[in-house]
């Protein structure tokens, strides 16, 4: 079965949420989960999947806790790097998941690999959005060996 780092960035809580719901699907499916609240580049397995979950701050920003990583993965080298991304926004404001966007956009400039188009899931039309993020993860399971 796969390994899986699970990458955060939260500031509210909802990720951090978002990706208890993930690792909990996943280690019943027999996949061994990382859970990485102050994520840090060195500390990553480059052997794993990558499942970054990141919510948007502020004006299009990233949360504090993930924003060191964020740096680190501009100068890193990614290639191949099987990932996948999760991105929760609220899409009243006009910078709706404009975080995910720009994690997005440092992994493919780092060469990573995404495995599925990212998942953005509005949170104002879902308050809970582990029910979301679940439902979907759960139809990728067969892309994480």
């Amino acid at each position: 079965m796969a390994h899986i780092e699970i990458i955060v960035g939260s500031v509210l809580g909802a990720s951090e949420y978002v990706a208890d719901a993930l690792s909990e699907v996943l280690q019943q499916h027999g996949h061994h989960c990382n859970i990485h609240l102050t994520p840090d580049m060195p500390t990553l397995r480059r052997d794993a999947i990558w499942l970054v979950c990141s919510s948007t701050h502020g004006a299009g920003d990233l949360p504090d806790n993930i924003q060191p990583w964020f740096e680190q993965l501009k100068s890193t080298d990614l290639t191949a790097q099987p990932v996948m991304l999760i991105g929760l926004g609220d899409s009243s404001y006009d910078t709706y998941c404009h975080g995910a966007i720009k994690i997005e956009q440092a992994l493919r400039d780092a060469g990573a690999e995404m495995l599925h188009a990212p998942l953005h899931i509005d949170v104002l039309n879902h308050p809970i959005p582990e029910d979301v993020a679940v439902k979907w993860l759960s139809h990728q399971l067969d892309k994480l060996g």
